[in-house]
């Protein structure tokens, strides 16, 4: 689903923001996507305050026994799909936005290249693994509401292999070329919690990370979620090096609010001006 804001109109150049969809449930019904992606362009208020035209694919979460096919999370059994039309929705992503190129060219608005990632919950651990398997195309990219933790800049850490959605030891597999940690570290990142967040994904395993991975992340970075495995993980983005910025909101749980979108806006904006600068 594309859409144009009124803030967008009259302007000859802008900057796509995307928006992966996220249902908070199984489905495929293309009526539910469809009303659900209408919802989500038409009453975004960050798509508003920044003037940019809007994209929200309608990818669906299946169900009745492949609920490990957390689309919405692109989750590991996600990627690793061989076939079928869900096969690398990341692939069929960036064909969206070189649709909607397109399209809004053909109304007299120039998007860039590099288009604007945000997410929450669910979408936000897309949105982060994009990040990884393409930051080439990332002009900026914003995730909130990630049950403290996120796919790390590594291919182990503790003595433990981190595959992916964990870290990257197994990232030449998806992508077909080694990690390129310049590209990923030019990619402005942030990353945020509500400090009374209490939705973690992490906990049992299921369908946001395997048994196993959740068991790995439990040990390596904590199972409490907050504020124990929030701060491990900030701990090792900075041992590792990586730029990504970390926010905790106090008196919020696993929700945004007006102090989220204005520190998102200004984000954004900040980003985007200096890719604008860079060119």
């Amino acid at each position: 689903m594309l859409f144009i804001p009124v803030e967008a109109l009259g302007s000859q150049s802008s900057v796509l923001l995307v928006e992966p969809n996220n249902t908070g449930f199984p489905t495929s019904d293309a009526q539910k996507l469809d009303e659900d992606a209408v919802r989500s362009v038409t009453h975004n208020s960050l798509a508003e305050r920044l003037g940019s035209p809007v994209l929200t694919p309608e990818f669906p979460r299946p169900q009745n026994g492949q609920s490990d096919i957390y689309t919405h999370s692109l989750s590991r059994e996600t990627i690793l799909l061989a076939s079928g039309p869900l096969r690398r929705i990341d692939l069929q992503l960036i064909a969206m936005v070189a649709d909607a190129r397109r399209r809004l060219a053909a109304c007299g608005l120039v998007i860039g290249d590099k288009f604007m990632l945000d997410g929450f919950s669910a979408s936000a651990m897309f949105v982060s693994r994009f990040v990884y398997l393409h930051p080439d195309l990332v002009a900026a990219a914003a995730f909130g509401g990630v049950n403290s933790f996120l796919m790390l800049p590594e291919a182990g850490i503790g003595g433990h292999l981190l595959h992916f959605p964990l870290g990257l030891a197994d990232y030449a597999t998806f992508t077909g070329h080694p990690f390129r940690r310049a590209v990923y570290d030019g990619v402005p990142q942030f990353a945020y919690m509500g400090a009374n967040d209490t939705n973690d994904a992490a906990s049992t395993g299921g369908d946001a990370y395997s048994s196993d991975d959740s068991a790995l992340i439990r040990s390596l970075f904590g199972t409490r979620m907050l504020p124990d495995r929030w701060n491990a993980v900030q701990d090792a983005f900075r041992m590792s090096g990586a730029s990504v910025k970390f926010v905790t909101y106090q008196r919020i749980g696993h929700s945004i609010d007006e102090r989220i979108f204005r520190d998102l806006t200004q984000f954004f904006r900040t980003a985007v001006q200096a890719l604008q600068r860079a060119k």
